[in-house]
């Protein structure tokens, strides 16, 4: 009977053991992703900042009035506040993702905690399993 009970708590030491390896797997997953998508919004930033500059470019050389008042089209005081907009944009969106990737990292690290302290039960109980089994075949033996 203790060795069906040990072998039964042994399978739910596996079982949590896979979950756990699972789980992690997916933390990864996620952070990969987040790895990705910091790519994509910097790229995205420097998309939009060429297109407030082009923009601002063209309307500078395309207006004399523009041309007099000032010396260069990154003078224009809406360019700054264009720019100074993608940037706060691209800054939150970055600490959101920074915030996730923060998150996942926490999670992943609690999850291997939780594995190393489940393989370290798991040998405890197969070590205890063993025993009782040679325990069980040596009985009246000695």
């Amino acid at each position: 009977m203790a060795i069906a009970n040990l072998h039964e708590t042994l399978l739910t030491y596996k079982l949590r053991k896979n979950q756990l390896n699972l789980e992690i797997t997916e933390f990864q997953n996620q952070k990969t992703l987040a790895t990705y998508s910091q790519a994509d919004l910097s790229s995205l930033k420097n998309a939009q900042d060429r297109e407030a500059k082009s923009y601002f470019k063209d309307l500078y050389d395309n207006d004399a009035t523009l041309q007099e008042k000032y010396l260069d089209y990154t003078e224009i005081p809406d360019f700054e506040d264009e720019i100074d907009k993608i940037t706060a944009n691209y800054m939150d969106q970055l600490n959101q993702l920074t915030a996730w990737e923060t998150a996942l990292d926490a999670q992943m690290t609690t999850a291997s905690a939780e594995l190393e302290e489940v393989t370290a039960y798991e040998e405890s109980i197969r070590s205890m399993l063993q025993n009782n089994i040679s325990e069980d075949f040596d009985y009246g033996i000695k």
